[in-house]
């Protein structure tokens, strides 16, 4: 059975598929070929582009008129669903950790310039349960303004949102096809688990349907999904169930490394710089110190350890903005 989304509300927002790259061969001897995710197009680009495409279908489709999310103070998400937000003409409110800066930089910056309204909470970055209640709050606010408002949780992860990294993986399996690649792993990071839901359940719909798949290894870059919340494997299913699809995903199917957070969410680490400049580097690939530079570390660091065969891919999912905000770059 080949697996379609034609019934399902989808806006058009990112620029796919994007690229698969090879790099050098790592320690270990695998080599690495990188999902150029960060190359989605929309407002600088990052996985959240395909996630919104959902998303952002479903807002329009229950006539909303704007859309309401959370995230830290340098939130890809929040950047990138105010881009989609402009590319739509919805109006886009983003509640976010921490105080109003004096300047804006970074992420912030360039969600300003996309033109959504910044709701600054005072909160610690890691304190989610905090920032969903500001949110709710601001969403009921605009709710009374008659604005109709669509609310996102941090990082777009419902299983709505997770339907745009079940594209992506059939995508990607696509390509690894088209190129006769047979990679035993595929590397991402994960912190509010949308994305790896999404790559869980495209690769289940893909094994149903009796093709290849190779094994995922997510890289656990937030204290909640190193617990094991949100429940992934339910998540995905709840995919798949939208997706029109049979196939099931179980526990064991769920694999995150929970070694590369370090102290906690948005806390740069030894291992998460020494990535960012190996990326930058080896590869020319931009990646922030929060999130996509510790899944890299995560993926080095299994390479060391000889987990990897022949070749191994890595999901870039962006973050670049973020270098540009104060202590976005690691010390030299």
């Amino acid at each position: 059975m080949v697996v379609v989304f034609d019934h399902l509300e989808r806006a058009t927002l990112a620029t796919l598929p994007t690229a698969l790259e090879v790099s050098p061969v790592l320690d270990g001897g695998a080599r690495l070929w990188v999902k150029r995710d960060d190359l989605t197009g929309l407002g600088g680009g990052g996985n959240k582009a395909r996630k919104l495409e959902f998303l952002c279908g479903d807002a329009i489709a229950g006539g909303a008129k704007a859309l309401v999310t959370v995230g830290a103070a340098q939130s890809n998400h929040c950047r990138m669903t105010a881009a989609a937000g402009a590319r739509l003409g919805l109006e886009v409110h983003l509640v976010l950790s921490g105080d109003r800066p004096e300047v804006a930089t970074g992420n912030q910056l360039l969600s300003a310039l996309f033109g959504a309204q910044l709701h600054f909470t005072g909160a610690d970055e890691s304190h989610w349960g905090e920032l969903e209640i500001a949110r709710e709050s601001v969403t009921e606010q605009l709710f009374a303004d008659g604005l109709a408002p669509y609310a996102i949780p941090i990082g777009g992860s419902t299983a709505v949102g997770a339907l745009g990294y079940a594209a992506a993986f059939l995508e990607l399996l696509g390509q690894l096809e088209a190129t006769d690649l047979r990679p035993g792993h595929v590397v991402f990071t994960s912190s509010s688990g949308g994305t790896h839901a999404g790559l869980l359940a495209g690769r289940a719909a893909a094994a149903h349907a009796g093709r290849w798949v190779p094994d995922l290894v997510a890289i656990g870059v937030a204290k909640g999904v190193n617990l094991g919340h949100p429940d992934i494997a339910d998540l995905a299913n709840r995919t798949l169930e939208l997706m029109g699809s049979t196939a099931i995903v179980a526990a064991e199917d769920v694999e995150v490394d929970t070694r590369w957070m370090g102290d906690d969410y948005a806390v740069p680490t030894p291992a998460g710089d020494a990535a960012v400049r190996w990326g930058a580097t080896h590869g020319g690939w931009l990646m922030d110190r929060t999130y996509s530079g510790k899944g890299l570390a995560g993926l080095l660091g299994l390479a060391a350890e000889g987990r990897f065969g022949g070749d191994v891919v890595f999901v870039h999912t962006g973050g670049w903005p973020a270098l540009f905000a104060p202590g976005g770059i690691p010390a030299h």
